[in-house]
């Protein structure tokens, strides 16, 4: 008779009662979760999620609806906790517009302008839309609406990168906590854009040091990209893993095909922490734009979201011209374990294959 290992049992529980499958959620990245993404990783008995960062109520809303008609309803819906507003400077932001005029179309002077949508308006939006889970990044949602979620029974997952914002999470109300480590592509989820770089905690250093420190289940991601990192990350105590870049390369993710092999060739050293697409440090694959934009000469990137407002034409053109080079191509340190293989079917390797590595 064999018996099932602890980790294993551990993280059936968890989702079990979050009424999954299997513990994989996918990461709620903004501008690269289409529905279609999540639809697959929910039906294959995952998470779907959605980083509803740059949509409007009315998106948040239709992209939930779709989600839930095509698939089980497995899903989060995730927003950024706001920054206060960013120090203006002419100065620094017209030395940033004529580097990017190197790179790309002119840059015009109210490129920097912020257009965010309104984050109390999402919120209702959200709510509205009554996911099983809400996730946050970057801080903590007000305490006003997390009784909201709790008086409709949804579930507040909060992404922290430190013991210390595990710990306020736990107290303000969260139900888990994602643990994400430095490895993880795309923007850094630290409460304190100021301090994001000089914290940066590996996963694995992480998840064990935090699941000593709070009594909720912990979310494991950040550099998990195959059955491998799940097993470890189980092994650690985490009670599921949420998985981003390993999913980039999967058709439903409708990346642009050079941003797709990039992240299949990427080294871990491939890849660097960087604020010269938004204003806020994200590890992106190294190219010719992030390695200029980081060199001594260069100016130094404008704030959040001014910096993103105004490398938006030239982010467009490379999209458009499919050049690696000048694209914003977020990716995680084990990117090259991602597959380019249906969803459905990444869910299953990462799944059978940590089963099988913990007997």
């Amino acid at each position: 008779m064999t018996t099932r290992h602890p980790a294993l049992t551990h993280a059936q529980t968890f989702a079990d009662a979050y009424g999954l499958r299997l513990p994989i959620l996918l990461a709620p990245m903004a501008g690269a979760c289409p529905p279609s993404l999540s639809i697959a990783v929910a039906n294959a008995g995952g998470l779907g999620a959605c980083g509803a960062l740059l949509m409007q109520p009315a998106a948040i809303k239709a992209w939930a609806a779709e989600v839930r008609a095509k698939s089980n309803g497995a899903f989060a819906l995730n927003l950024w906790i706001p920054d206060p507003k960013p120090h203006r400077h002419a100065e620094t932001e017209n030395a940033v517009r004529t580097f990017l005029g190197e790179w790309g179309p002119e840059v015009h002077p109210q490129a920097g302008d912020p257009a965010l949508p309104d984050f109390e308006a999402q919120c209702d939006a959200m709510l509205e839309a009554a996911p099983p889970i809400i996730s946050s990044v970057m801080g903590l949602y007000p305490k006003t609406f997390v009784d909201r979620m709790k008086a409709k029974g949804i579930k507040w997952f909060a992404n922290i990168s430190t013991v210390t914002e595990a710990r306020a999470a736990q107290d303000a109300g969260a139900d888990a906590v994602v643990a994400q480590g430095m490895e993880a592509g795309g923007h850094r989820g630290a409460f304190d854009a100021a301090t994001a770089e000089a914290h940066m905690v590996g996963l694995f250093a992480l998840i064990p040091a935090v699941v000593d420190a709070v009594d909720i289940p912990v979310v494991a991601t950040g550099g998990i990209g195959d059955a491998r990192g799940v097993a470890a990350a189980l092994l650690l105590g985490a009670s599921a893993v949420q998985i981003g870049s390993g999913f980039l390369r999967c058709p439903e993710a409708k990346l642009p095909q050079a941003w797709s092999d990039a992240i299949g060739q990427a080294l871990p050293e491939h890849t660097m922490v960087t604020r010269a697409f938004s204003g806020r440090p994200g590890r992106t694959i190294a190219t010719a734009y992030t390695r200029a934009a980081g060199s001594s000469d260069a100016p130094k990137p404008a704030p959040y979201p001014v910096q993103r407002g105004l490398t938006q034409a030239m982010r467009d053109e490379a999209v458009k011209a499919n050049d690696i080079d000048r694209m914003q191509a977020w990716a995680g340190q084990s990117g090259r374990l991602a597959r380019a293989q249906p969803a459905g079917e990444v869910v299953g390797h990462l799944w059978e294959g940590a089963q099988k590595l913990l007997g």
